[in-house]
């Protein structure tokens, strides 16, 4: 590995990791990642132009090289079954026969200030743990990282009324998982 690598690697490598690791929830996976990164800024060191931080530019790269890690995997993993649909929570789990909540939510007050709270990144991390891995990849994906629908499609191999479906419950499973602070059984 050259200098450079080394570098990046010592400076960088730790926020990276937990960057992939977040999105993948795979060990082996982000470290790919990671390695793929470095090798791809290597390759191209000479097209950084210093516009923006060395960070910047290697979070950039890691980007396309997750997307490219998911798309791989879709093309040996089977689509998303029902049995994976039907874990997470739909409408029926949210409400009562009578139209109320099931679970009366819990207050959130200014979401800007709760995304600042550790605690409520913690949660989040928790439940997209739950989640199954796919629709976990899902949101982060288009919810997170604000991928277009159309690459997210082509790169879990799925069409757009199944990824507007799995978000739909994906982020009704979130909620309840969130305001149960993480703990939501469906989830398991």
């Amino acid at each position: 590995m050259s200098q450079q690598a080394l570098l990046w690697l010592e400076e960088h490598g730790d926020m990276l990791y937990a960057y992939a690791l977040r999105r993948l929830s795979d060990a082996h996976q982000a470290e790919e990642a990671v390695q793929n990164t470095l090798l791809a800024a290597l390759e191209n060191a000479s097209g950084y132009a210093g516009r923006a931080s060395v960070s910047t530019w290697l979070v950039g790269i890691l980007k396309y090289k997750i997307i490219d890690q998911i798309r791989e995997q879709q093309r040996w993993h089977a689509p998303i079954s029902q049995d994976e649909i039907e874990q997470s929570v739909g409408e029926d789990d949210l409400f009562s026969a009578d139209g109320h909540w099931a679970h009366e939510p819990v207050e959130w007050s200014d979401p800007a200030q709760l995304l600042d709270r550790k605690q409520l990144q913690q949660r989040l991390e928790r439940c997209l743990a739950r989640l199954p891995r796919r629709m976990a990849q899902l949101i982060w994906l288009r919810q997170l990282q604000d991928e277009p629908a159309e690459l997210v499609c082509q790169s879990l191999g799925i069409s757009q009324a199944n990824l507007y479906q799995l978000l739909l419950r994906a982020r009704q499973t979130l909620r309840v998982c969130l305001s149960e602070g993480g703990q939501h059984a469906h989830l398991s």
